[in-house]
Order: C-alpha cells, then sequence, then structure tokens
C-alpha cells in the first residue's frame, strides 16, 4: 500500500529582537518594538515576555510577595510549605499566582498583565497601525507543569493567532482516526521563542516567522481557548482543595451513583485511624428503593413515636420529620456502622466510657473520609444522624449482623443544584493555645 507524501514541513525561524531597553510604567511597547525589529514581516509571530508588558501597565509594586499572591489568588490548587500552586482570575494555574520578583528592581515585585488577552489585542493593533502588516501577538510567560521537571514558557495571551490546531477526525498517515488530537500550537510556539529570550541577557521578545497560517485576521479567541473548562479537568482538586470539596447536599438529581464511587469511597474510609490497629468500621449500601423505604418507614415511626410521647402536636411532630426528608430523596443511602468487638473491658464505667468514645472517634473519621472521597468524585452526600435515635429499629430494618451499631445514614446523589458558599470560618476562635 502506498501512503500519500505527507506535505513537506515549514520552514521556520526563531529571531531575537535586541535592543529594547529597560521597560518603564507607561512605555509604547509598539513604538519599542517596531523600532527595535524593523524586518517585521506580514504573517510573523511576535512573543513577548509578560514581565515587560506588566512594566508598561504599572504592575510592578512594593511590599509583601505573600501579601501580593493572596490578591492574585483566586483558588489554592496545592501547598507544600511556603509554595502555593494556584489558580488566579486569568483561569491560570502556576505557581505564586504569576507574581515575581527577578528581572525587578530590589525591593519590588511585578503582578502577571491585568489582562494578557487584551494586551496583546492593544499591541497587536498598535503595531498594524504603525507598520500596516498583519501579524499575531503571544505574551507568555514561564510556568511549570505537573510531573515534569523544570519549566517552559506558555501563552497567556494572544491576538492574531490560532491558539489550538484540532486534528480530531482527522486520519494520520496509517488511516487511523484522531481522536483526541489537539495541538496546543500558541505554547509550542511561546517555548519555541523562549530558546532565544534570555532571561539574563534582557532579550524579552522573540519573532516567530513561518508559520502565516497561524495568523488570523481578527483577533480570535485568546489564550482563554487554552484554560480547560473545570468540567473537564479531571485534576481541578488540588491538595489543598480536596477537604473544601465536601458539601452537604440535600437535593439530588435521579441520575443513579456510580457503584465503583461508592468501593472508592468505602476503600478511603477503610484508611482512616482506629483503636487497637483494629478495622471497626461496617457499611450498608442500600442500593434498592425497597430496601431504602423500609429502613425510612421504620425510622419514622420510631421518630413519631418519640415526638408524641415528649407532648408534641401533629402539627409539631410533621415539622420535625421533615428533617429526614433528604434521606427519601437520595437515589442511594449507606449506612455507617460501628462495630466494638476489639474494644478492651475495663472493671470500672470511666475506662469502659473513654475506650468507646476512642471507637467512635474512628468512625467519624472514617465516615468523613468517605464523604471526602465521594465528593472527589463529583457526588454529592448528607449524613444524618437519624439511625442513631432509633439503633435497634434501624437495626431490625436493615436485618444487620449482631453487634453492627448505625451511625446515621449518608444520603449518596449527585447535587440538584450548586451548593451555597461556605462561610468562612476563623480556626483561631475555635483554638486555644497554651
Amino acid at each position: 500500500m502506498t501512503h500519500p507524501t505527507p506535505p513537506a514541513p515549514p520552514s521556520l525561524a526563531v529571531l531575537p529582537v535586541t535592543g529594547l531597553p529597560e521597560i518603564q510604567a507607561g512605555a509604547d511597547l509598539a513604538a519599542l518594538i517596531a523600532g527595535a525589529a524593523p524586518d517585521l514581516r506580514e504573517g510573523d509571530i511576535l512573543v513577548v515576555t509578560s514581565k515587560i508588558v506588566s512594566k508598561a501597565e504599572g504592575r510592578v509594586v512594593t511590599g509583601d510577595r505573600e501579601a501580593a499572591i493572596d490578591a492574585e489568588t483566586v483558588r489554592v490548587v496545592a501547598r507544600r510549605g511556603p509554595t502555593r500552586i494556584v489558580a488566579n482570575r486569568h483561569g491560570l494555574v502556576l505557581a505564586a499566582a504569576g507574581v515575581d520578583a527577578s528581572n525587578t528592581a530590589p525591593g519590588t515585585i511585578v503582578l502577571l498583565p491585568a489582562d494578557p488577552d487584551a494586551a496583546a489585542r492593544d499591541l497587536r493593533r498598535a503595531l498594524s497601525e504603525r507598520l500596516g502588516i498583519n501579524v499575531g501577538v503571544i505574551i507568555s510567560d514561564t510556568l511549570g507543569r505537573a510531573w515534569r521537571t523544570g519549566q517552559t514558557d506558555t501563552a497567556i495571551g494572544i491576538s492574531g493567532v490560532v491558539p489550538v490546531r484540532d486534528h480530531r477526525g482527522q486520519t494520520d498517515t496509517f488511516g487511523n482516526s484522531l481522536e483526541v488530537t489537539m495541538a496546543a500550537v500558541a505554547d509550542e510556539i511561546a517555548a519555541a521563542a523562549d530558546l532565544v529570550k534570555a532571561k539574563t541577557t534582557q532579550i524579552p521578545v522573540a519573532v516567530v516567522r513561518g508559520l502565516p497560517e497561524l495568523v488570523t485576521g481578527d483577533d480570535g479567541p485568546g489564550a482563554a481557548a487554552l484554560v480547560r473548562p473545570s468540567s473537564e479537568d479531571m485534576f481541578r482538586i488540588g491538595t489543598d482543595a480536596v477537604l473544601g470539596e465536601r458539601r452537604t447536599v440535600r437535593e439530588f438529581t435521579g441520575e443513579p451513583v456510580d457503584p465503583a464511587a461508592v468501593r472508592r469511597a468505602v476503600a478511603a474510609a477503610l484508611t482512616a485511624p482506629a483503636p487497637h490497629h483494629s478495622e471497626p468500621w461496617r457499611f450498608v449500601v442500600l442500593e434498592t428503593a425497597a430496601a431504602r423505604t423500609a429502613l425510612l418507614d421504620a425510622m419514622l415511626a420510631a421518630w413519631q413515636a418519640d415526638l408524641s410521647a415528649d407532648g408534641f402536636t401533629a402539627e409539631q411532630i410533621a415539622r420535625r420529620v421533615r428533617r429526614g426528608e433528604p434521606l427519601r430523596r437520595a437515589p442511594l443511602i449507606i449506612v455507617p456502622c460501628l462495630a466494638t468487638e476489639a474494644a478492651h473491658v475495663y472493671p470500672d464505667d470511666r475506662r469502659n466510657a473513654a475506650e468507646r468514645s476512642m471507637f467512635v472517634v474512628a468512625m467519624g473519621a472514617a465516615v468523613q473520609n468517605l464523604l471526602v472521597s465521594l465528593a472527589i468524585d463529583g457526588v454529592g452526600s448528607c449524613w444524618v444522624s437519624s439511625t442513631l435515635f432509633c439503633q435497634p429499629v434501624a437495626a431490625a430494618a436493615l436485618d444487620l449482623p449482631a453487634g453492627w451499631e448505625p451511625m446515621g445514614a449518608i444520603g449518596v446523589g449527585h447535587a440538584a443544584a450548586p451548593p451555597r458558599p461556605r462561610p468562612d470560618r476563623d480556626p483561631d476562635a475555635v483554638t486555644l493555645r497554651r
């Protein structure tokens, strides 16, 4: 079989732009670059280090670097000691929100451009008006990469350049259909330009020549097109954000819950600390509507009987028992159970009570692990204490083995609406230091 001859690769040149001065606030970058790169041609792509754009915008500040990182951060993704990987307001995930203390006067720090895409558009428009040619503009910044050592330049602002070349639906030279291949050409161009832009010799601009097919007549979607939507980001939840993902969900859709996610959640529960190297956790997964209804009806009857004996009116009882309705709306219920056969027995009530408390604390840790694991899988949950108030009734409804104590019930399902914002809480308000 004869394969078609692939087209010849483009002849590519990456050229440094030298002779630029130290950039000050208010500098006319278009004029400076046009003067330093008089051979700029139609279809060239200009790659400009973000730092000189920031300096021209006056984004150089004095003060505390950590405070500046805080101000530029939208979400902390991961943290190790003083080092933070964060998402900034542009959607970029990078170290220290892009706040940089290199190549700037001592005592000052440089923030990223206020709007890199807008800055790229402005620079491209000014160059076009000054030179009468159509060029592409990429504003680049140096980013680290997960799982890879070292940094490389990436496009954070784009105008007039195709950011992504989509090969999906095409075939390779062997006739195989390409299903997921999308080349981040703007990032590739930014990285190529960094080969001639020397951070230690003040060469912040390069020209990439030979890719006119990637230069567009309009501004295009910008670098925003390279930011993966959170719904498609498998790594959106960093180590610093895991616990915050767990939210109480009381309204669920009818979408079924993946059994594999439940199994992973139970496995996570089993990593909780426990007394005496024991495994005091048991879990009952109510997958069928019949099993859920049997448990909830039995608990409801017990609850109503308790409230009636307490002297509540029928109307008051009806209001109280509505608190258990989230469990009826959940497509799946997990009942965590405590087994204390490994508990030590002492001759006095004080130590026996302490022994039981150890096991109850371990149960709570396991439940928290389970809830967090579900949240990481995109599954909502709510822990409801109901079975604690009628353990014998719940155990009978579930036909539990002897020694399994129901410790509440967990409604599991996909959230019907986004959770409400979590209120800020001050850890100092609940901390006592001695």
